[in-house]
């Protein structure tokens, strides 16, 4: 998590899970007020938003990983601090936890879901033989000491190695790392935003796809990871954010929607419904800016790539985006010689 991530995710805790008994006076609580069993549930209750956004983040950057420039080794793993919450006693009581640092989630499939040792909410004590819970916190809010940790566990597993967890009650997990297309993906505490900065997908809570089946709401998430994956944000950094330049990007992105949906094993035709299901009602922003085709378009664009890749997948089990998909920009516009 770098550090718009981890101010995005102060801001989710802060929103989220506490209530003014909770935040008046942290060094003075009184317990009285503090209703425990409901910031345990609101805790939980934004893991299972976070969990099938890990979930299906994980399938499509898993999947696809062989196709993509920038690939990084995962373990799928998580992590929660409780100097992130707005009150880090209060989320130490109603988690159970003697000190700071628990899982939060782990993606399913990935190795860290594969050792069955990581439930959320359980206490780690040591990550590569380090504790972190002997690091000095800022006190509530800190998001900087769990960028610390995740950057950690990225070192660890550097190279594709696996990873050492000391739990708090003594036993020991080894978590392996594999493959994945290099983006991390975050939930946003509340909001309908949906976005891509070139490292991370950045998903609202109250996006409508959260409530569709599951390969539609994997759609969305393609379309914001295609923006990473070939590089956007770069580009047009470059090139500027005219509003040609951007609706380029954004159809380029979405007619790669369904090459990552059929590799990850979802319907590749899951990309049109999206558009068809949220466009109609939608509420501005996204599907009526003039930086994007109109919705119908959008789905009509999703759809023309379906025959191709249906014919790769019977070929060759997989959809080879980087080799048969075709640019509507060019990657290497703006770049100097020798940046190539």
């Amino acid at each position: 998590m770098d550090r718009a991530g981890g101010l995005r995710f102060l801001t989710v805790l802060a929103a989220l899970f506490f209530s003014a008994a909770a935040t008046a006076d942290r060094d003075t609580i009184n317990w009285d007020e503090v209703d425990l069993a409901a910031e345990r549930r609101a805790i939980e209750n934004f893991q299972r938003y976070d969990q099938l956004l890990q979930n299906v983040g994980w399938k499509l950057a898993q999947a696809n990983w062989e196709f993509c420039d920038r690939v990084m080794p995962a373990t799928g793993l998580h992590l929660q601090d409780m100097a992130s919450y707005g009150s880090p006693q209060i989320a130490r009581r109603a988690l159970g936890l003697s000190g700071d640092f628990a899982v939060q989630t782990v993606a399913e499939g990935s190795p860290a879901d594969l050792s069955n040792s990581l439930p959320s909410n359980r206490e780690i004590v040591g990550l590569a033989g380090i504790n972190p819970n002997e690091w000095e916190s800022q006190g509530p809010f800190d998001w900087r000491r769990l960028a610390r940790v995740h950057d950690l566990i990225d070192e660890a597993v550097e190279g594709y190695d696996s990873i050492t967890l000391d739990f708090k009650d003594n036993n020991v997990a080894v978590i392996a790392s594999v493959p994945v297309c290099a983006t991390r993906f975050e939930l946003m505490g509340k909001g309908k935003k949906a976005l891509a900065d070139g490292r991370r997908v950045v998903i609202g809570i109250e996006f409508p796809a959260f409530q569709y089946e599951e390969d539609e709401f994997a759609a969305l998430l393609a379309h914001e990871l295609a923006h990473n994956l070939l590089s956007h944000t770069a580009w047009l950094d470059r090139n500027k954010r005219k509003r040609r330049n951007v609706r380029m990007t954004e159809r380029e992105a979405d007619r790669l929607i369904p090459w990552l949906l059929a590799n990850a094993g979802y319907d590749p035709r899951a990309g049109k419904r999206f558009f068809e299901k949220w466009g109609p009602n939608g509420d501005g922003g996204l599907f009526r800016n003039r930086s994007h085709d109109g919705w119908d378009e959008r789905a009509e664009f999703v759809e023309a790539e379906i025959h191709q890749i249906e014919a790769l997948i019977v070929q060759h089990d997989k959809a080879d985006w980087r080799t048969h998909f075709q640019r509507e920009i060019d990657p290497h516009q703006g770049l100097e010689n020798g940046q190539r």
